[in-house]
C-alpha cells in the first residue's frame, strides 16, 4: 500500500482512518427550512419530493453563514438537506455515509428509507447505505436537522440565545458544519483505531474494532513505520470485534538515540501505521493511520511531555471564521491556523467550546502543536442536560483521542451548566463523574475538571485571571505563598479556585493561568476585559502581561485570551481575517519571553 496517512494533504475528512476509495459530498445541496415542523408529516424525505428544496446550500457551512450561501441568522430550529448521490452497490463492499458532524439531532433517509439517527453535535457519525440502495446508480440522500435554538439544556458552546450575538456569545449554528462524504469498504473492515505509548516497555499498546464479529481465520496485522525505517509489526488473530494487542519498538530502547523518534512541538515526528485485515490469510481490508511516540503527564507542580516538564504556552482558539463561523472558510486554512499559532511563539492552543475539524486536528499533529480538548457546554443543569454531555463527550474522546496533538482533556469550563456547583451537590458531582468517566475512557491524559475555578478534581489547577494590571499579576504567581494566598481565597474572577471536593489537588498539582489577557484594540462597541485605542498602548499592555506570568518559577503554563477577535469580542491577537495586530515577530517575543 503507498498511502501514508502522515503525508497526505490535510483533505481527508479522518485522518486517522484513512482508505483511497471515498469520495467527497460537500459542495451544492438542496435546503429547506421547517419552520412550521411540517416536513415529517408531508414526507419531505422521499425521493418525489424534491419541490420542498427550493433553495441551495454550500455544505459543509451552516445556514447561519454567508459561506453556505443562506446567511439567515434567524430562529429556524429544523432544516432540511437534499443532494442526488452516485452510488453502486458491489458484492462484497458496503456504501457508507459519513457526516463529519450535524447540529444537534439528525436523522438521514437514501430514496425514502430511514438510514441513520444521530444526536450530538460535535461528533461524526456513519450510515451504511448499502441496503438501502435501489438498483439505480444515482440515489436521493436527505438530511432532516433539528436543534432548538432556546434549549439550555444541550451542549450549545458560545452559541448565542438570542438573537444577534451580544458579549462573548456567537452567532448560532445549525445543521451540518463537518463535511460529509461517501466511502466504499469491504464487509468486514475496521471502524477505528486507538493506541496509547508504554515508553518504558518499548511498546504501542493497540485497540482496534472490525465492523462484524470476526469468522474464524481471521487476524489483524500493524505495521508501524518511520519513513522508510520499519519500527515494529505484529499480527494477531481476531476473536472478537474489539481487538487488542501490543507492537513492540526496539527503536525506542536505546534511550540515547529515540529523541529522533519521539513526538514533541519542536519535533513533530509521525509514525506511519499500515492497518490490515486477512480473512484465512487473504487481505480484505486496509487503511492507514499515524501516531505519535509520546507520553503526557504530571509531576511536582509540572506538565509532563516525554517525561520531561514542559511550559505550555498556550492561546485560546475560538475556532470562528467571519464568513464561515465554526467551519473554516477552506481546508487551507485549517493549516493556515495551526501555523498562524505557532508563529506567534505558542506550543499549544486550547480549543474553546467546540470541538475541531480532525483535519485541524491532522496538521497541529503534522506541525507540532499541542491541543487540548473541549467541548461545547450548556447552560444549566438537569438529568437531560447531564445525560447529553455525558453522551456527546463520550463520543468525543473516543473520535478524537487519536490525535497525538492532544495532550490534555477539559470536560467543562467555568462551572457553565453548573453555576450553583458550590452550593448543589448534584452540580458538584456533575463535575467529578465526568472527570472520571474521561480518566476511564483515556487513562493516558490528564484531565481538567472545571477549567477556571471550583475545581472538584482533575490533575491540573487551571485558572482565570483576567487582571490587565501587570504588577497585580505578577505579584499574585509570583512564589508559591503567593498562589497560596490565591488558591485559598475567593480567586481572581470572584468563585472559589478550588472547591472543597478537591482541596488535595493543590498539593503537587500543576498551576496555568489557563485564560489571560482579553486585551481589545479595536473600535467602539467591541468587547474586551480591557481597551486600548494605540498599537503602542496594545503592546505595552499585552507584553506587560506576558512578562508578569512568564517571570514567575510556580506556573506550569499559561493560555491567552485569545488567538483572533471573534464578532464583538475584538480581544484577539490578530483581527477576524487572521491579520495580527502586531509584528509576528513582536507578539512572538513577547508569547516566549525571548527577544
Amino acid at each position: 500500500m503507498t498511502l501514508r496517512a502522515s503525508t497526505h494533504d490535510g483533505t481527508h475528512p479522518r485522518p486517522t482512518m484513512m482508505r483511497e476509495d471515498w469520495t467527497s459530498l460537500d459542495g451544492d445541496w438542496g435546503f429547506a427550512h421547517d419552520d412550521a415542523d411540517a416536513g415529517l408529516t408531508e414526507r419531505w424525505y422521499e425521493p418525489d419530493r424534491s419541490e420542498h428544496f427550493d433553495r441551495t446550500i454550500t455544505v459543509p457551512f451552516v445556514p447561519e453563514s454567508e459561506a453556505s450561501g443562506i446567511h439567515d441568522t434567524g430562529f429556524h430550529p429544523i432544516v432540511w438537506y437534499r443532494r442526488t448521490i452516485t452510488a453502486v452497490p458491489t458484492p462484497g463492499r458496503r456504501s457508507l455515509l459519513h457526516l463529519g458532524a450535524v447540529d444537534h439531532e439528525a436523522h438521514v433517509w437514501v430514496d425514502g428509507q430511514l438510514a441513520g439517527h444521530h444526536v450530538g453535535g460535535q461528533t461524526a457519525f456513519t450510515c451504511d447505505l448499502t441496503d438501502l440502495l435501489d438498483a439505480g446508480e444515482e440515489h436521493v440522500v436527505v438530511v432532516r436537522a433539528f436543534d432548538d435554538p432556546h434549549d439550555v439544556e444541550l451542549p450549545r458552546g458560545k452559541q448565542d440565545w438570542r438573537e444577534q450575538p451580544h458579549g462573548i456569545w456567537y452567532h448560532r449554528s445549525t445543521g451540518i458544519w463537518r463535511s460529509v462524504w461517501l466511502e466504499t469498504v469491504p464487509e468486514q473492515h475496521l471502524t477505528s483505531f486507538q493506541w496509547d505509548v508504554d515508553m518504558p516497555r518499548a511498546r504501542v499498546d493497540v485497540s482496534l474494532r472490525l465492523a462484524q464479529r470476526p469468522e474464524p481465520g481471521t487476524t489483524v496485522r500493524i505495521a508501524l513505520a518511520a519513513g522508510e525505517e520499519s519500527l515494529g509489526a505484529v499480527e494477531v488473530a481476531a476473536h472478537d470485534p474489539r481487538v487488542e494487542t501490543t507492537v513492540d519498538v526496539p527503536a525506542v530502547r536505546n534511550t540515547q538515540d529515540r529523541d529522533r523518534l519521539l513526538w514533541r512541538p519542536e519535533h513533530p515526528a509521525l509514525i506511519d501505521v499500515t492497518l490490515e485485515v486477512l480473512v484465512g490469510g487473504v487481505v480484505v481490508d486496509t487503511a492507514a493511520s499515524y501516531l505519535g511516540l509520546r507520553t503526557t503527564g504530571i509531576d511536582r507542580g509540572r506538565f509532563l511531555l516525554n517525561g520531561e516538564p514542559y511550559f505550555v504556552r498556550s492561546v485560546l482558539e475560538q475556532g470562528y471564521w467571519p464568513t464561515s463561523q465554526l467551519t473554516a472558510p477552506s481546508l487551507a486554512a485549517y493549516r493556515q491556523e495551526v501555523e498562524l499559532i505557532k508563529e506567534l511563539g505558542f506550543t499549544a492552543a486550547r480549543i474553546h467550546q467546540k470541538v475541531e475539524d480532525p483535519r485541524f486536528l491532522f496538521w497541529a499533529d503534522k506541525l507540532g502543536l499541542l491541543i487540548w480538548g473541549e467541548t461545547a457546554n450548556a447552560y444549566t443543569y438537569s438529568p437531560r442536560a447531564v445525560a447529553a454531555i455525558t453522551a456527546e463527550w463520550t463520543e468525543i474522546v473516543e473520535q478524537v483521542r487519536a490525535h497525538p496533538s492532544v495532550v490534555t482533556w477539559v470536560p467543562m469550563n467555568e462551572s457553565w451548566g453548573v453555576r450553583d456547583l458550590a452550593d448543589h451537590a448534584p452540580q458538584k458531582d456533575l463535575t467529578i463523574a465526568l472527570t472520571a468517566l474521561t480518566r476511564a475512557l483515556d487513562p493516558s491524559r490528564p484531565v481538567v475538571a472545571n477549567d477556571g475555578y471550583e475545581i472538584t478534581g482533575g490533575d491540573i489547577l487551571a485558572l482565570h485571571d483576567y487582571t490587565t494590571d501587570a504588577d497585580v499579576l505578577a505579584r499574585r504567581y509570583t512564589d508559591e505563598a503567593a498562589v497560596g494566598e490565591v488558591l485559598a481565597g475567593r480567586g481572581p474572577q470572584g468563585r472559589r479556585p478550588i472547591d472543597d471536593a478537591a482541596v488535595a489537588l493543590a498539593d503537587g498539582a500543576p498551576v496555568m493561568i489557563t485564560e489571560f489577557g482579553g486585551v481589545a484594540y479595536a473600535a467602539e462597541g467591541t468587547w474586551g476585559y480591557a481597551t486600548v485605542t494605540t498599537a503602542e498602548e496594545f503592546a505595552e499592555k499585552v507584553s506587560g502581561l506576558f512578562a508578569a506570568l512568564n517571570g514567575t518559577p510556580v506556573l506550569a503554563g499559561h493560555c491567552y485570551t485569545q488567538l483572533t477577535d471573534t464578532l464583538q469580542e475584538a480581544n484577539g491577537l490578530a483581527d477576524a481575517d487572521r491579520r495580527p495586530k502586531l509584528d509576528p515577530a513582536v507578539i512572538r517575543a513577547f508569547v516566549t519571553g525571548r527577544p
